[in-house]
Formats: structure tokens, C-alpha cells, sequence
């Protein structure tokens, strides 16, 4: 090794030139084709078990991310400017490329079930925007009577209605997130305001800021790295030469993510921090060591201290990159893209660290010469600190074991505690925008965040059963109950019970599952020909073999996602059981 790097010294420029060839070459990859995945769809390989059954719940019941839009008049929505924007914020999403014409859900276009002399019949909330006290007292009764409405898409004060658009698959860029922002500030008024929230929002608004971050954060990095370099160093030339082996290993470590089309995650941004903590501490102890030989051999040349550097140098080097770099390369083991890529691209830096360390350092003592020989005076209080804390460790040696041993138990206690939280609003400053959008959302509504659970039967037209939608109903009001960050929950039993009670006159007392069957299956085939069916398949497949329970939550949060399925699984199982 120290032969290869004594012939390889021999050309200085070239290995500079080199250098800064491939680091030109890799920075444009990544002026490219580098960006953001905030995507949590794409965090695992499509054949993880989890995966396979959303994609094949999601084909079932069409299900989709949402864009949530919130219009919020603080004097109340029913009337004409309110709802006229609400018309028009619906029209405006059902234009849309991204977006199905069917999949925007807004007091304009939602089904309201109500009963007519000859049984049943699905007519909209409003076509034309009321304009009177009394047509606005008439749709704030069928909004405030109808509770697939009410506390759904009106909120229980009155005062924020939100229009829902589902996106296709694949469909979200930072164009068309800039599109719906600036969609939604064009549409206040004095009167009025719009708030936007949403899984695919807060992952634009990641993807946004992401980058953004790492440009304020990486430049104060170096900032703080140089000036300690400097104190450490006390030489701009070494400070440059080291500060060097981080900027390029950071960029061809970002620059070969580039090359092999993989993006740049939440995590990825350690990367930087990573390599200058690797790559800093290298050109220190190899600069260090060639201090003390300048000092020791004022009179040796830039050959003899560059090659005396190398050879007691590149083996400490060598080893502590490589066994850092193996570290990091166990990450491959980990399923989850961002931690897998992390890993190998982390290791790769380290490894271009140490490389760098070694060459670009010995290259610039070459071209700049060596540095300056430093005369210190004999201070017998020098290491005064460092020499009476030895000296009381090795003193009470059963204390620090001791103590030693109960950090370790401590700390292994803590690392049982730990959890994964892969929640996006966590990531971000309480007070930030999208969090406050996101909590006044929730606040008003069931919840920003959902969730769905699937039944399935191998018996057809085991969800027209009575017994069985009674005991998934039960479920939905202990959930509701008992789960406070559960908002809401929808499913078919919803439609159920509001078809029951308008077929009896809007009579409460009939708002539940009817005790039989054949009457079920007859609201559902009144509700296939008078409504939109495809409302219904969002809950049911045509089959009635499979169900889709949709639950509203109030946060993203991991470890709550986790509670919510343990206490709805405790809820449900024992009933269908029994």
C-alpha cells in the first residue's frame, strides 16, 4: 500500500486533475437527476407482504391519497360566497389531469339519501349556490340531518367545509404541489380562508424543505468544522487540504446516488454530516503527525515528511475507515430503502474519505510545501487536566467498573424503548404551517390521517348479513369511543343505517342495521340504481365478500397507528367470534 501511494505521489496535478474531473462530472449527475422521495410508498420493495395487500386493497376499493381543502369562514358557511367557493374549488379539482372527476368529494357533489313517496332517492346537497334565507335554512337541515354529511364534510360548529380530491397513482409533482397551493391563496377572501393538508401535501411540503434544509444546515456545518480546523490546525493550507476531503467525498457520495438513479431520502441528509465528522478527523491525525515530524526534522524535505506521514500513518487510516465503512454496510441487511441506501452510500463516502485523506493531504504538502515548524515551550501544567483524571481513574478503578457497568445497564434498558416513528408531521416544527393546517383540520374534522381495515369472507353476500354488519357497527362505536384519536370511522354500515331511517321518515329511532337480510339487499339495490355505485365500492366490492373500514385519525404518529390497530383488532375479533 505505501509503495502504490509513493508511485501514485510522484503525479501530483494529475491525481488533483483527476479529481476534480469525476467530482465535475458526478455534480452534474446530480444537478439531474438527483431529488427528494418523501413517498412512503416507496420506502419498501413492492413484494413486502404489507405491500402486496395494500396495493391489492387499494385495487379493490380504489382507494387513493387525498388532498384535503378546507374553507373556513368564521361566520358560518351557509351562504353565497362560502359555497360558492366550495362549487368552484370542486370544479377546479375535477379539471384537473391528476385527478378523476369522480374522486372529488365536497357538500357539492356528495350523495345525499333521502326518502320519497315511491322509497328512495340520491339527489346533491345544492346545484345552483342558494341565494335565499330560506334555501340556505334548507340545506343547512339536510347537512345538519344527514350524519354521513354532518361532521364529515360540515363541521359539527359550522364554520369549515372541506372539499377532498384522491389523486391517481403516481401523479403527485412539486408543479402540480405549487399548482393547489397557489389554487387555494387565490381563493381567500376577507372573509374566507383555505387551509390545505394531506398526506401528499405534507410529503410536498417534505420534499420541499428537505433540500432547503440541507442548504442552510451543510453550509453552517463547514462553517463551524473550519474554524475548529483552523484552532486545531493553525494553517489555511492544512484546513483547505482537509476541509477538501470532505466536500469531495460528500459529493461523489452524492453524485454516485445520482449515477444509479436513487433518490435522496429524509436520512440521506446525515450523509454530509457523517462524512465530515469521518473525513475531518482523518486529515487531523495524518496533519498531526506530520506537525510533530516537522518539528522533530526542520530540515527534511517534502518527500521525506510526505512518505514518513504515509508510513506510519496509512495503516490507522486504512483501518479505521474500512471498519467504519463495514458498519455502515450492514444497514443492507434492513428491508426499508432509506436505511439500505444510507448504509452503502455512507459507507462509500468513508471509503472515498479515506482515499481523499490520503492523497489530496500528501498532494498538497507537495504543491504547497510543508508547514510551519512549531517551538513550544515546556509547560509543566499543559496537561494538567488530562494527567489528574487518569490518575484518579486508575486510582478508584472498582468505582469507574462500577459505574461503567450501570450506564451500560441503563443504556440497555433505553435502547429496549426505542421506536420507529415514520410519521412526517413529527418531523416538523410545532409551530410550522403545515402542522397548524393539520391541526385545525383535525380539530373540526375526523382526522387528516387514516387508516383502513379489510374484512374478508369466502361466502358471498356475507356483508349483507345483518348479524354481521350489527357486530362491525359495535365495533365502530366502541372505536369511537374508547380511541380518542380516532375521528371518525365509514364503512357500509353507514349507508345502512341513513337508507333505514330515511325509508321510515327520518325517524331516528331507525337509524341502525335492519334485522333482515332481504331488506338490506334491497335498500343497497335501491341505492346501486338511484345513486353513484361507485361511492359504494369505495366500502364494499361487488360481491359482498369484502369489507373496507375507513378510520379518521388525529395523528401519523407510528406508536399510535400501532395502539389503533391492537385496540381495533381487540374490538372487532372477539364479536365476530363470539
Amino acid at each position: 500500500m505505501e509503495k502504490l501511494l509513493k508511485k501514485v505521489l510522484k503525479y501530483p496535478y494529475w491525481i488533483l486533475a483527476i479529481t476534480i474531473i469525476i467530482s465535475v462530472f458526478l455534480f452534474m449527475k446530480m444537478t439531474e437527476n438527483s431529488r427528494m422521495e418523501t413517498n412512503l410508498d416507496e420506502y419498501m420493495p413492492k413484494d413486502h407482504p404489507a405491500f402486496v395487500y395494500s396495493d391489492q386493497a387499494e385495487e379493490w376499493f380504489n382507494i387513493k391519497d387525498g388532498i384535503i381543502v378546507a374553507v373556513e369562514n368564521k361566520n358560518g358557511i351557509y351562504n353565497t360566497e362560502t359555497l360558492q367557493i366550495i362549487k368552484n374549488l370542486t370544479k377546479e379539482f375535477q379539471k384537473m389531469p391528476q385527478i378523476e372527476k369522480a374522486d372529488v368529494t365536497s357538500l357539492f357533489t356528495a350523495d345525499n339519501i333521502v326518502g320519497t313517496e315511491d322509497g328512495m332517492d340520491v339527489k346533491a346537497f345544492y346545484k345552483a349556490v342558494p341565494e335565499t334565507k330560506e334555501e340556505f335554512d334548507e340545506l343547512r337541515n339536510k347537512v345538519v340531518t344527514n350524519e354521513m354529511v354532518f361532521g364529515r364534510l360540515v363541521s359539527n360548529d359550522e364554520t369549515v367545509s372541506v372539499v377532498i380530491a384522491a389523486l391517481n397513482d403516481d401523479v403527485f409533482t412539486q408543479e402540480f404541489y405549487n399548482d393547489i397551493l397557489e389554487l387555494a391563496k387565490n381563493t381567500e377572501t376577507e372573509n374566507i380562508k383555505v387551509h390545505v393538508a394531506g398526506r401528499p401535501i405534507v410529503e410536498g411540503t417534505m420534499a420541499l424543505l428537505g433540500p432547503a434544509d440541507m442548504q442552510k444546515m451543510v453550509p453552517i456545518v463547514l462553517l463551524v468544522i473550519i474554524i475548529v480546523l483552523y484552532l486545531t490546525l493553525r494553517s489555511i493550507r492544512s484546513t483547505f487540504f482537509t476541509l477538501s476531503v470532505v466536500i469531495f467525498s460528500t459529493l461523489w457520495a452524492f453524485g454516485l446516488m445520482a449515477l444509479f438513479n436513487v433518490p435522496i431520502y429524509a436520512v440521506s441528509t446525515m450523509i454530509p454530516v457523517m462524512l465530515i465528522a469521518i473525513g475531518v478527523a482523518d486529515g487531523i491525525h495524518l496533519y498531526s503527525h506530520l506537525q510533530l515530524f516537522v518539528n522533530k526534522n526542520p530540515q527534511a524535505t517534502k518527500q521525506e515528511a510526505v512518505f514518513d506521514m504515509l508510513n506510519k500513518m496509512w495503516k490507522p487510516v486504512v483501518m479505521t475507515s474500512i471498519t467504519t465503512a463495514v458498519g455502515f454496510l450492514s444497514l443492507i441487511t434492513s428491508q426499508v430503502y432509506p436505511i439500505k441506501y444510507f448504509g452503502i452510500f455512507t459507507a462509500f463516502g468513508v471509503l472515498a474519505a479515506m482515499v481523499f485523506s490520503l492523497l489530496l493531504i500528501p498532494v498538497g504538502v507537495l504543491l504547497l510545501g510543508l508547514p510551519k515548524v512549531r517551538i513550544k515551550k515546556e509547560n509543566k501544567n499543559s496537561n494538567h487536566f488530562a494527567y489528574n483524571l487518569t490518575t484518579k481513574i486508575l486510582k478508584y478503578k472498582s468505582l469507574t467498573i462500577f459505574a461503567t457497568i450501570i450506564i451500560v445497564a441503563i443504556a440497555i434498558v433505553g435502547i429496549g424503548k426505542v421506536w420507529i416513528n415514520s410519521s412526517f408531521l413529527d418531523k416538523f416544527e410545532k409551530d410550522s404551517e403545515i402542522v397548524l393546517t393539520d391541526n385545525f383540520i383535525n380539530e373540526h374534522f375526523g382526522g387528516t390521517s387514516t387508516l383502513n381495515l379489510v374484512l374478508d369472507s369466502k361466502n358471498e353476500d356475507a356483508f349483507k348479513n345483518p348479524e354481521v354488519l350489527k357486530l362491525v357497527d359495535k365495533m365502530q362505536n366502541d372505536v369511537d369511543n374508547s380511541l380518542q384519536l380516532v375521528g371518525n370511522t365509514f364503512t357500509l354500515t353507514d349507508y345502512i343505517k341513513r337508507m333505514n331511517k330515511v325509508m321510515h321518515a327520518d325517524d331516528e329511532a331507525f337509524n341502525s342495521i335492519p334485522d333482515n337480510q332481504n331488506l338490506i339487499a334491497q335498500y343497497l339495490l335501491l341505492y346501486e340504481m338511484s345513486g353513484d355505485p361507485e361511492n359504494l365500492w369505495k366500502v364494499v366490492n361487488y360481491k359482498y365478500n369484502k369489507l373496507n373500514i375507513n378510520f379518521q385519525l388525529k395523528s401519523d404518529n407510528s406508536k399510535l397507528k400501532l395502539n389503533y390497530c391492537k385496540n381495533i383488532k381487540s374490538s372487532l375479533w372477539p364479536a365476530l367470534f363470539a
